[in-house]
């Protein structure tokens, strides 16, 4: 196929795909997005029927769209699904579906992207592809041999498949408290694994979302913030030791920073710990055709097991010289603002206490912004040496 020449790309159609690509249209600039996917917002049409936003409305929505006034302060799947939908048609966002960004890497002052329908070689290359671009899956001890169902938290949708099953989801992140809520409410047998220290977070305290909150204190220094969440969290959480649940040494604003790890996020996973519904089990040491051993020595029959182990940007094998831009964890050390390699951007990266999405909505404007700067200055440096 012959060489494109679109001059700035955007690679994936989520919320910062959407987003970047509404910026860009309304700073007058002309582009290309493209979605490996059939549909926008594909990751919000697989997620697990029970989930909502995590973070409100107010701070959700992205750049020139607020949400509509009759959502409800959580919106569920399916409302971030058509929200997702609508603003690409009201924002004309039309990505090329379909199409697997397969390589980029710089040629010269542009770069050269290999993708699935071909070659192109934009000068401003924006990855909008999300953190949770790979499900993460933990090299388990006997996993092969394991009788029962075991799938990634990415591919369950409910409770229905695993009624009268025995249970066990290995993760307590977000999606992993979340899951063992889910089956513990439709009456499953339901263990959850917590492998260290975690901190606990209400989703609202005293009727106030914990995001608000976040959000207002953003602006002190990180310590001070910790000490008052620490503070709070020991008032309104207490001590859940005794559950097999401790809380982390770091605080709780620090250890995402030092080291990603998100607190869970407790929409009623800790009532049903408390009530015995959820069993907090240790790390596993190995797993048998019917049975997991655990850290502790103890020895659990399962039948089916959810890895919410959590995603990785997969980005490393695809963008030449990543590595060098990026930590350990594979996320780009730079968000909404131009990298180490020119012309190559990053939106939609960070998850911070104040929400994702709500820093899709500051980061995205940012890139525009950028772009246009370079634009107008790659303008004036050929009409001055014309």
């Amino acid at each position: 196929m012959p060489v494109q020449s679109e001059d700035i790309l955007v690679i994936g159609a989520g919320p910062a795909g959407l987003a970047t690509s509404a910026c860009l249209r309304h700073e007058g600039l002309a582009h290309v997005v493209l979605e490996r996917e059939l549909t926008i917002g594909s990751a919000w049409h697989r997620h697990y029927d029970r989930l909502n936003l995590h973070t409100t409305k107010t701070y959700s929505g992205l750049p020139m769209t607020p949400w509509p006034k009759a959502t409800p302060r959580y919106p569920s799947r399916e409302q971030v699904v058509q929200y997702l939908q609508a603003y690409a048609t009201e924002h004309q966002v039309a990505p090329r579906l379909g199409i697997t960004v397969q390589a980029v890497k710089r040629a010269g002052d542009r770069f050269r992207v290999e993708t699935s329908a071909g070659a192109m070689m934009p000068r401003i290359v924006v990855v909008a592809t999300g953190y949770n671009g790979v499900p993460k899956r933990l090299s388990m001890p006997g996993l092969e041999r394991f009788r029962g169902t075991a799938i990634h938290a990415s591919a369950y949708k409910n409770a229905a498949p695993y009624r009268g099953r025995r249970m066990l989801v290995v993760g307590c992140g977000n999606s992993g408290a979340e899951i063992a809520l889910d089956l513990a409410e439709q009456g499953v047998d339901v263990a959850m694994v917590v492998r260290g220290p975690v901190h606990v977070v209400p989703r609202d305290i005293f009727g106030r979302p914990t995001q608000h909150t976040s959000v207002l204190l953003s602006h002190l220094p990180l310590a001070l913030r910790d000490a008052i969440a620490t503070a709070t969290m020991g008032l309104v959480v207490g001590d859940l030791s005794r559950w097999g649940i401790v809380r982390p040494a770091l605080g709780p604003n620090r250890m995402i920073e030092e080291s990603g790890r998100i607190p869970m996020l407790d929409l009623g996973t800790i009532a049903m710990v408390k009530q015995g519904r959820i069993r907090v089990l240790p790390a596993v040491q190995e797993i048998l055709p019917d049975a997991v051993r655990f850290a502790d020595g103890a020895l659990h029959p399962f039948e089916a097991i959810v890895f919410a182990t959590g995603y990785t940007p997969g980005l490393g094998h695809v963008i030449e010289g990543f590595e060098a831009i990026a930590d350990a964890r594979g996320r780009p050390h730079r968000f909404g603002e131009e990298t180490a390699i020119a012309g190559l951007y990053f939106v939609g990266f960070r998850n911070p206490p104040t929400g994702a999405l709500r820093e899709i909505g500051l980061e995205a404007p940012r890139v525009a912004r950028a772009i246009r700067d370079a634009a107008e200055g790659h303008t004036e440096a050929r009409a001055s040496s014309v």
